[in-house]
Protein backbone atom coordinates (compact mmCIF):
# COMPACT_ATOMS: atom_id res chain seq x y z
CA UNK A 1 0.00 0.00 0.00
CA UNK A 2 2.79 2.52 0.66
CA UNK A 3 3.83 2.23 -3.46
CA UNK A 4 -0.41 3.33 -3.90
CA UNK A 5 0.04 6.09 -1.11
CA UNK A 6 3.90 7.22 -3.00
CA UNK A 7 2.29 7.46 -6.41
CA UNK A 8 -0.93 8.96 -4.97
CA UNK A 9 1.44 12.23 -3.34
CA UNK A 10 3.60 12.35 -6.79
CA UNK A 11 0.14 12.55 -8.66
CA UNK A 12 -0.85 15.28 -6.14
CA UNK A 13 2.46 16.88 -6.78
CA UNK A 14 2.20 16.65 -10.33
CA UNK A 15 -1.54 17.73 -10.65
CA UNK A 16 -0.44 21.14 -8.08
CA UNK A 17 2.72 21.89 -10.70
CA UNK A 18 0.40 21.86 -13.59
CA UNK A 19 -2.28 23.80 -12.49
CA UNK A 20 0.01 26.35 -11.13
CA UNK A 21 1.69 27.25 -14.91
CA UNK A 22 1.42 30.74 -16.29
CA UNK A 23 -1.40 31.49 -18.66
CA UNK A 24 -4.14 29.05 -16.86
CA UNK A 25 -7.05 31.12 -18.02
CA UNK A 26 -6.20 30.17 -21.68
CA UNK A 27 -5.35 27.01 -21.09
CA UNK A 28 -8.49 26.45 -19.36
CA UNK A 29 -10.70 27.59 -22.69
CA UNK A 30 -8.92 25.26 -24.66
CA UNK A 31 -8.98 22.54 -22.37
CA UNK A 32 -12.87 23.19 -22.19
CA UNK A 33 -13.02 22.77 -26.10
CA UNK A 34 -11.04 19.90 -26.24
CA UNK A 35 -12.32 18.24 -23.85
CA UNK A 36 -15.88 18.68 -24.93
CA UNK A 37 -14.46 17.00 -28.73
CA UNK A 38 -14.17 13.86 -26.61
CA UNK A 39 -17.60 13.66 -25.19
CA UNK A 40 -19.79 10.59 -26.60
CA UNK A 41 -22.59 12.51 -29.13
CA UNK A 42 -19.25 13.30 -31.39
CA UNK A 43 -18.27 9.29 -31.42
CA UNK A 44 -21.52 8.90 -32.90
CA UNK A 45 -21.49 11.36 -35.84
CA UNK A 46 -18.35 10.03 -36.23
CA UNK A 47 -19.70 6.42 -36.48
CA UNK A 48 -22.40 7.39 -38.41
CA UNK A 49 -20.41 9.31 -41.17
CA UNK A 50 -18.32 5.90 -41.42
CA UNK A 51 -21.14 3.71 -42.05
CA UNK A 52 -22.15 6.29 -44.51
CA UNK A 53 -19.19 5.75 -46.03
CA UNK A 54 -19.77 2.20 -45.62
CA UNK A 55 -16.08 1.62 -44.17
CA UNK A 56 -17.00 -1.53 -42.45
CA UNK A 57 -13.84 -2.92 -40.58
CA UNK A 58 -13.45 0.46 -39.46
CA UNK A 59 -17.47 0.84 -38.04
CA UNK A 60 -16.62 -2.81 -36.09
CA UNK A 61 -13.92 -2.08 -34.91
CA UNK A 62 -15.43 1.30 -33.05
CA UNK A 63 -18.22 -0.69 -32.08
CA UNK A 64 -16.53 -3.56 -30.82
CA UNK A 65 -13.87 -1.51 -29.25
CA UNK A 66 -16.87 1.25 -27.53
CA UNK A 67 -18.28 -2.65 -26.43
CA UNK A 68 -14.75 -3.70 -24.61
CA UNK A 69 -13.68 -0.04 -23.71
CA UNK A 70 -16.96 1.26 -21.60
CA UNK A 71 -16.90 -1.81 -19.46
CA UNK A 72 -13.33 -2.68 -18.56
CA UNK A 73 -13.81 1.33 -17.81
CA UNK A 74 -16.97 0.86 -15.86
CA UNK A 75 -15.21 -2.10 -14.14
CA UNK A 76 -11.99 -0.18 -13.25
CA UNK A 77 -13.84 2.36 -12.07
CA UNK A 78 -16.12 0.99 -9.58
CA UNK A 79 -13.10 -1.53 -8.34
CA UNK A 80 -10.59 1.16 -7.93
CA UNK A 81 -12.89 3.79 -6.24
CA UNK A 82 -10.27 6.69 -6.72
CA UNK A 83 -11.97 10.05 -5.59
CA UNK A 84 -11.41 13.25 -7.99
CA UNK A 85 -9.21 15.99 -6.72
CA UNK A 86 -11.64 17.95 -5.43
CA UNK A 87 -12.76 15.07 -3.18
CA UNK A 88 -9.01 14.11 -2.55
CA UNK A 89 -7.35 17.65 -2.31
CA UNK A 90 -8.81 19.84 0.66
CA UNK A 91 -9.95 23.20 -1.02
CA UNK A 92 -9.59 22.37 -4.18
CA UNK A 93 -12.25 23.70 -6.49
CA UNK A 94 -12.44 21.37 -10.13
CA UNK A 95 -12.86 24.12 -13.02
CA UNK A 96 -16.03 21.27 -14.27
CA UNK A 97 -18.39 19.32 -12.89
CA UNK A 98 -17.61 15.68 -13.32
CA UNK A 99 -19.80 13.64 -14.71
CA UNK A 100 -19.27 10.46 -12.67
CA UNK A 101 -17.77 10.14 -9.44
CA UNK A 102 -14.53 8.55 -9.49
CA UNK A 103 -11.31 9.05 -10.87
CA UNK A 104 -9.48 6.14 -12.31
CA UNK A 105 -9.38 5.47 -15.17
CA UNK A 106 -9.94 8.67 -17.47
CA UNK A 107 -12.94 8.04 -19.80
CA UNK A 108 -12.49 10.55 -22.12
CA UNK A 109 -8.84 9.94 -22.49
CA UNK A 110 -9.63 6.23 -22.87
CA UNK A 111 -12.73 6.52 -25.71
CA UNK A 112 -10.22 9.30 -27.22
CA UNK A 113 -7.21 6.83 -27.75
CA UNK A 114 -9.39 4.00 -28.65
CA UNK A 115 -11.06 6.69 -31.06
CA UNK A 116 -7.41 7.93 -32.40
CA UNK A 117 -6.19 4.73 -32.88
CA UNK A 118 -9.05 2.96 -34.37
CA UNK A 119 -8.82 5.98 -37.55
CA UNK A 120 -5.01 5.85 -37.57
CA UNK A 121 -5.06 1.91 -38.39
CA UNK A 122 -7.99 2.97 -41.32
CA UNK A 123 -6.50 6.40 -42.24
CA UNK A 124 -2.74 6.49 -41.24
CA UNK A 125 -2.36 9.56 -42.61
CA UNK A 126 -5.08 10.81 -39.48
CA UNK A 127 -2.82 9.49 -36.89
CA UNK A 128 -0.87 13.01 -37.17
CA UNK A 129 -3.60 14.54 -35.97
CA UNK A 130 -5.76 12.38 -33.57
CA UNK A 131 -2.83 11.26 -31.45
CA UNK A 132 -2.21 14.63 -30.71
CA UNK A 133 -5.96 15.34 -29.97
CA UNK A 134 -6.22 12.13 -27.91
CA UNK A 135 -2.93 13.58 -25.48
CA UNK A 136 -4.78 17.20 -25.36
CA UNK A 137 -7.61 15.24 -24.52
CA UNK A 138 -6.32 13.63 -21.58
CA UNK A 139 -4.03 16.93 -20.50
CA UNK A 140 -7.25 19.03 -20.59
CA UNK A 141 -8.56 16.57 -18.32
CA UNK A 142 -6.35 17.17 -15.59
CA UNK A 143 -6.31 21.23 -16.29
CA UNK A 144 -10.33 21.17 -15.76
CA UNK A 145 -9.18 19.28 -12.53
CA UNK A 146 -11.13 16.34 -12.97
CA UNK A 147 -8.77 14.04 -13.36
CA UNK A 148 -4.84 13.37 -12.09
CA UNK A 149 -2.09 12.90 -14.25
CA UNK A 150 -2.00 8.85 -13.86
CA UNK A 151 -5.75 8.71 -14.36
CA UNK A 152 -5.21 9.72 -17.74
CA UNK A 153 -2.14 7.33 -18.73
CA UNK A 154 -4.22 4.48 -17.57
CA UNK A 155 -7.73 5.87 -20.06
CA UNK A 156 -4.83 6.12 -22.87
CA UNK A 157 -3.20 2.84 -22.06
CA UNK A 158 -6.57 1.19 -21.80
CA UNK A 159 -8.22 2.70 -25.07
CA UNK A 160 -5.24 2.30 -27.08
CA UNK A 161 -4.00 -1.26 -25.55
CA UNK A 162 -8.00 -2.72 -26.22
CA UNK A 163 -7.94 -0.89 -29.90
CA UNK A 164 -4.78 -2.78 -30.67
CA UNK A 165 -5.72 -6.17 -29.35
CA UNK A 166 -8.89 -5.71 -31.54
CA UNK A 167 -6.93 -4.72 -34.96
CA UNK A 168 -4.79 -7.89 -34.09
CA UNK A 169 -7.95 -10.16 -33.53
CA UNK A 170 -10.34 -8.76 -36.31
CA UNK A 171 -7.31 -8.68 -39.25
Amino acid sequence: MKILQNIHNLDVQTFSWCLKRKHRNIAVRFSRVVSYTANGPFYVLAGLAFILAEHWPLVKLLAIGFLLERTVYFIFKNAFKRNRPPEAIPGYISVIQASDQFSFPSGHTSAAFLVAVAVSWAFPFMAWILLPWAIAVGMARVILGVHFPTDTLAGATLGSSLCLILISQLV
